[in-house]
């Protein structure tokens, strides 16, 4: 396991409908590494998952809000999936400035399964080669990027380092290339 004391990952999400395991296995993975994550959602209180999108999941607490944190206090942006989650999230106004502030200074961003959904959104993936669930892949390309139909994608192509990953099943390859990444 690699050792990350002393990053600091931020995570963004919606307080309903994130994937459990798209949320709680990095989560853990990565304090367990010794990386410092901070839970962003809508509101405060706590983040209730879901598994495959319709059955109750764990509920994970929230650390902060989204307007209450900066890019440049982290090392590394994480965006999970879940379709009622990622759906929501690309609505969210300071969400999707987070997401423009991550790449713009060209800092990494890590999503997975609809977790895309918000770089597409944030107007993010031209130039790029990402992965996402199937389902978002016309979206991909009509944002400019190239979209490949593999367990875990690292490119730069857009600016900055994006790591995107298809759905929970590709969960340790999608954290091999995060630890790469934060560990760089």
């Amino acid at each position: 396991m690699a050792d990350l004391t002393g990053k600091r990952v931020l995570t963004i999400v919606t307080s309903y409908g994130v994937e459990q395991d798209e949320l709680v296995v990095p989560l853990e993975h990565l304090r367990d590494a010794g990386a410092d994550v901070v839970v962003a959602a809508d509101e405060r209180g706590e983040v209730r998952t879901l598994v495959g999108d319709k059955d109750p999941g764990r509920t994970v607490p929230v650390d902060t809000t989204y307007d209450d944190v900066a890019a440049g206090d982290f090392d590394l942006l994480l965006v999970p999936g879940g379709t009622i989650n990622a759906d929501t999230l690309r609505l969210q106004d300071d969400a999707i400035r987070l997401v423009k502030d991550f790449a713009g200074a060209g800092k990494p961003v890590a999503a997975i399964c609809h977790g895309p959904w918000a770089l597409v959104e944030a107007g993010c993936v031209a130039g790029a080669t990402l992965t996402s669930y199937p389902s978002l892949q016309t979206d991909v390309r009509n944002a400019g990027g190239t979209w490949v139909d593999q367990s875990a994608v690292r490119d730069a192509g857009a600016g900055f380092p994006l790591v995107t990953s298809r759905t929970p099943k590709d969960l340790e390859d999608f954290l091999a290339q995060v630890d790469a990444v934060l560990g760089a």
